[in-house]
């Protein structure tokens, strides 16, 4: 059984996975659009894809379509997932789901009156770490887990400014100030992902951005932001909290590893930093560092990521760690590309099976509310200095 696919948005990001979608079994024709018809006709060309089409609302109105995947801009996808949702087709989007608490409840709401498959492709779900946490978790291994931390830390200078210039043309400032915690998935959901409880309050901390070169300008900005960093501390479910770094000016190798976490248990905890992870108990240390090590499976100047920014192109390149378990992925991947630590293989066929089998994926429209809405209360309470605020929640999936 296989489903066709229109990939929506054909830049940087969308090319790496327009190569896993079209080489699943569960997959037949893909398609693909973008604002820039040249773009799209050079990924289609690039890839074998099956064809463009003319703009987006022309792909939602063939049938020769069945399932979209969303890579825009961060603010386009709550509306382009409604779109996608209410024309009858799947969606797969890139994060973050949405940027307002009413974007969020509106997906849900789609998603529970059409049935169709949604999910919001969170790398962080499959991070090596966040991975074995889990599997640690599941165990027992912490005892009683009672706090943890996630970080996303990525500095604009480090392939930032060449990203949003390509996306964002002659007003790439505008939209290189996109909030910090509006983008918290990665370390929500890193987080999250491991610790299967969700976030019930939160006071965040923003730093006003003083690079003064027009980026973090609130005269300039598209969302009226000058926060280039933030630090939010939340509060969850059945007692516990764990806290969250988002920094756009940070003296850190992104390149090397940009999302980091760690857990503390009773009984035991793990950490995690750019080039080492721990696994501790009260009898002592365990290095962990290759259990958590994904192996480049595609060089950094494979000419396939000319377009993108050197300091980017580690995201592109990772392969699997051993933590991962590869034995349910197609085999057709075996030897194909991965990404931001061994997580696109994973998140593909998540999606693919789901559709297939119409089945809930890990990261459903309800997971994905928990991993993305904690952002958005955070940055208001930011702006307000802190004040603490209450976090809604739309519950568990119901039962497929």
């Amino acid at each position: 059984m296989t489903f066709s696919l229109g990939i929506v948005g054909a830049g940087q990001f969308s090319g790496q996975f327009a190569k896993l979608f079209l080489a699943h079994p569960g997959v037949g024709d893909v398609h693909v659009t973008d604002l820039l018809p040249e773009r799209a006709e050079q990924l289609a060309a690039a890839e074998g894809l099956s064809g463009t089409f003319p703009s987006y609302e022309a792909m939602l109105e063939s049938k020769a379509v069945d399932a979209v995947a969303v890579f825009t801009q961060r603010w386009t996808h709550g509306p382009l997932v409604l779109q996608g949702l209410n024309a009858g087709k799947h969606v797969y989007s890139a994060v973050p789901m949405a940027i307002s608490r009413e974007e969020i409840a509106a997906i849900i709401e789609a998603v529970r009156a059409t049935g169709l498959t949604y999910m919001m492709g969170e790398t962080s779900q499959y991070n090596p770490a966040t991975v074995h946490a889990r599997d640690q978790i599941a165990d027992g291994a912490f005892g009683r887990l009672f706090y943890a931390e996630g970080d996303y830390v990525h500095d604009m200078d480090l392939g930032f400014y060449e990203a949003y210039q390509y996306s964002g043309g002659e007003n790439w400032k505008a939209t290189a100030s996109y909030p910090p915690l509006l983008y918290p998935t990665h370390s929500v959901g890193g987080v999250l992902g491991a610790w299967q409880t969700h976030a019930v309050s939160v006071s965040a901390i923003g730093v006003k951005d003083d690079r003064g070169d027009g980026v973090f300008d609130q005269q300039i900005s598209q969302f009226g932001n000058d926060m280039s960093n933030a630090t939010a501390l939340f509060e969850v479910a059945g007692g516990g909290s764990f806290r969250t770094n988002e920094f756009r000016r940070v003296g850190y190798p992104s390149h090397i590893r940009e999302s980091r976490f760690r857990f503390f248990g009773t009984d035991a905890s793990m950490e995690q930093l750019a080039t080492v992870s721990f696994w501790q108990d009260k009898t002592g240390v365990k290095d962990i560092t290759e259990l958590l090590e994904p192996k480049p499976t595609l060089a950094p100047d494979d000419p396939s990521l000319e377009h993108i920014a050197p300091a980017l192109r580690a995201a592109f390149t990772s392969g699997s760690a051993p933590v991962h378990d590869r034995s349910r992925l197609p085999r057709e991947f075996d030897h194909l590309h991965n990404g931001h630590e061994g997580s696109h293989h994973f998140l593909v066929d998540d999606f693919v099976t789901a559709v297939n089998t119409r089945t809930l994926p890990s990261v459903n429209a309800w997971v994905a509310a928990r991993y993305t809405l904690p952002g958005i209360v955070a940055h208001e309470s930011a702006r307000q200095g802190g004040v603490r605020l209450e976090i809604p929640d739309f519950g568990d999936a119901p039962e497929s």
